[in-house]
């Protein structure tokens, strides 16, 4: 019988997980928010994932389970331990990606590289922030957040005045996170894979372009980063790996500083969209390493397959038409780009796909890239 992995969210990466599951012969079973989601493909379920009788009984047919995203109530996870179902990775991590004051605090504990921090839970106190470090800092709310949701650069606290009512309403110890605005030269970041065994492998190091908040282009590896920046790079996410006790594809967000420090920026505990090159661009996917992590099957070689590789999201889409109608123009002018798309309708700057080309020199696969792209993104 084949081995069955069940999937919690219908998103892009629970569709991308799809292919990686056909070809290694596994049992991929996804547990959609609803009708008409990304991973429609494989949704054996449709339900919300905050209700724990809804997740038991979608657990109950699988070998392993892991996730799309990192929002499922901590409460439903433990019952899922409880009911001995294989959780990966497992709530202790998921706490950690899922509470961004949680994250500094732990990271910081571990003694790991981050941006000067705190805890914020009033206007006054944010004012005494903003005073040590220069008038300007990044809040954002602890949860919830993504694709720049979330985040607001501030100069005075009447500038999150309205998520400062927002916590007040909830009481008890809730807080914002606020944080040091870090002068850094570029965005990079570093994906690895942890079996529960122990075994751990990293993937290149990759330079990110954001656009708005979103990811716009990741090229892999990261231009001049062979050496101690990607040793560096690596050995931080190894670490969080291991200390967190994360299973499955882990990504570190980093900063490079103008004194070429690295700093952690946010972690994410599934495959990210920093490591979609790895599809068309790597030995093994991030999906299907996922899935080998998840199941403690022996995980698979992450060399590139080509000098370079750039991916180039898709934002938005056509303004008018549809993708469909896009395909002739793009395919004829790029036969050796890879499109992947994720059944989504166009929307101002809604991800809807990516596009990836590899080859010899950085400049060049960057304009193909590009190039290739803006057929789909008006």
């Amino acid at each position: 019988m084949a081995l069955r992995v069940g999937v919690i969210g219908g998103g892009q990466l629970a569709r991308m997980m799809v292919p990686a599951a056909v070809e290694l012969g596994l049992d991929i079973r996804v547990l959609a928010e609803g009708p008409g989601m990304s991973a429609a493909i494989a949704a054996t379920a449709e339900g919300d994932y905050h209700d724990a009788e809804t997740v038991l009984a979608f657990a109950r047919d699988v070998d392993v389970v892991t996730f799309d995203h990192e929002h499922v109530p901590q409460d439903v996870l433990a019952a899922l331990v409880d009911a001995g179902v294989a959780v990966r990775p497992g709530p202790e991590p998921l706490a950690v990606a899922q509470d961004k004051i949680t994250m500094r605090r732990r990271l910081s504990d571990l003694g790991l590289p981050v941006p000067d921090w705190a805890a914020v839970h009033d206007a006054d106190e944010l004012r005494a922030f903003l005073a040590e470090h220069g008038g300007r800092a990044v809040v954002k709310t602890p949860r919830g957040g993504y694709d720049g949701k979330g985040v607001r650069v501030v100069t005075d606290p009447a500038d999150v005045e309205d998520w400062f009512t927002a916590v007040a309403e909830v009481g008890g110890d809730q807080a914002l996170l606020v944080e040091e605005l870090v002068a850094f030269t570029r965005e990079l970041a570093q994906s690895v894979a942890r079996r529960p065994s122990g075994e751990i492998v990293a993937w290149p190091l990759v330079e990110t372009t954001q656009r708005d908040g979103v990811c716009a282009e990741v090229i892999a590896p990261a231009p001049s980063s062979a050496g101690r920046i990607a040793d560096l790079a690596e050995a931080i996410a190894v670490r969080v790996a291991e200390e967190l006790g994360v299973t499955g594809v882990l990504a570190v967000e980093l900063f490079q500083t103008d004194d070429e420090r690295i700093l952690i920026n946010e972690l994410a505990m599934r495959p990210h969209n920093t490591g979609h090159w790895s599809i068309d661009g790597s030995t093994t996917s991030q999906f299907e390493q996922h899935l080998r992590a998840v199941l403690d099957l022996p995980l698979g070689a992450t060399g590139a397959t080509a000098p370079v590789a750039v991916m180039v999201n898709v934002l938005g889409g056509p303004a008018d038409g549809d993708l469909a109608g896009r395909y002739p123009a793009a395919l004829a002018a790029f036969p050796e780009a890879k499109y992947h798309f994720y059944g989504k309708a166009p929307r101002p700057g809604r991800k809807i796909g990516h596009v990836t080309v590899t080859g010899d020199d950085v400049d060049d696969v960057v304009y193909r890239a590009r190039a290739a792209a803006a057929h789909f993104d008006d």
